[in-house]
């Protein structure tokens, strides 16, 4: 009981007046969509959970993965109705397992002043490396993806694999998974613009992806400084050992 109390209380440490009042906003606009375009209950449920995942993502609260879980789940029967097969295997079979892998790798690493996930940067090299097999995946699994007939195939692979990459650096806490989001984020708004422009009724999902394109941009912001905090502190006490 202790550490759940514990753990509510890191969860709503440390919000800022904006970021309460993005998070309202966000959760505002996607009930407002739905309900004006009459959104179905599964739609509405996977896009304020996917909202409120993300921008707790951002925030580096664990509560994200919680809501990452039910977005996964809910968010596959959706893409499935749209014949989007590469995002619902990417949901059922990754973005499930990863979000309970997710909630206890940052259990390990977490800020108990602030009540976030302490955060990192990729080194150069590595980032080069990463990018480079990110690449080469998107066109061998879009191969697939056309085999199977699927719609838009290189565009859903494209958004596929880069989210596999983007959730492994989001457990690994860095903040190069945001540049991977804001990629994800654009080809997956396309994507489902062309399924609402072409009769599609998920407006809600539609409104989710764009905030999360809005969201990922102001994250990576607030990452990169924070991180860039963290090594100049690390790098200086490492100077400071040195010296003594």
């Amino acid at each position: 009981m202790r550490g759940l109390k514990q753990y509510l209380k890191s969860e709503i440490t440390g919000w800022k007046r904006w970021e309460v009042a993005w998070l309202m906003f966000a959760t505002a606009v996607i009930l407002g969509l739905s309900l004006y375009w009459g959104e179905g209950i599964i739609g509405l449920v996977a896009a304020l959970t996917g909202v409120w995942c993300v921008i707790l993502t951002g925030k580096g609260k664990r509560s994200s993965f919680l809501f990452g879980l039910v977005n996964a789940a809910l968010y596959a029967v959706i893409a499935f109705s749209a014949k989007y097969y590469g995002e619902v295997m990417l949901n059922v079979l990754y973005y499930l397992p990863m979000g309970v892998v997710g909630w206890f790798a940052w259990k390990k690493h977490m800020n108990d002043d602030t009540g976030e996930v302490v955060k990192k940067c990729l080194p150069l090299k590595k980032g080069i490396v990463v990018y480079a097999i990110t690449g080469v995946a998107i066109f061998l699994y879009g191969l697939l993806l056309a085999k199977l007939g699927g719609k838009l195939p290189y565009v859903d692979s494209m958004s596929t694999v880069v989210s596999v990459v983007a959730q492994v650096l989001s457990i690994w806490r860095l903040t190069e998974q945001w540049v991977l989001w804001i990629i994800v984020d654009v080809v997956t708004v396309i994507m489902w613009g062309v399924d609402f422009a072409n009769g599609g009724e998920s407006i809600a999902t539609l409104a989710m992806w764009s905030i999360y394109l809005v969201n990922a941009i102001i994250m990576f912001v607030r990452w990169y400084r924070e991180a860039s905090r963290n090594s100049a502190k690390a790098a200086e006490q490492v100077g400071e050992a040195a010296e003594g």
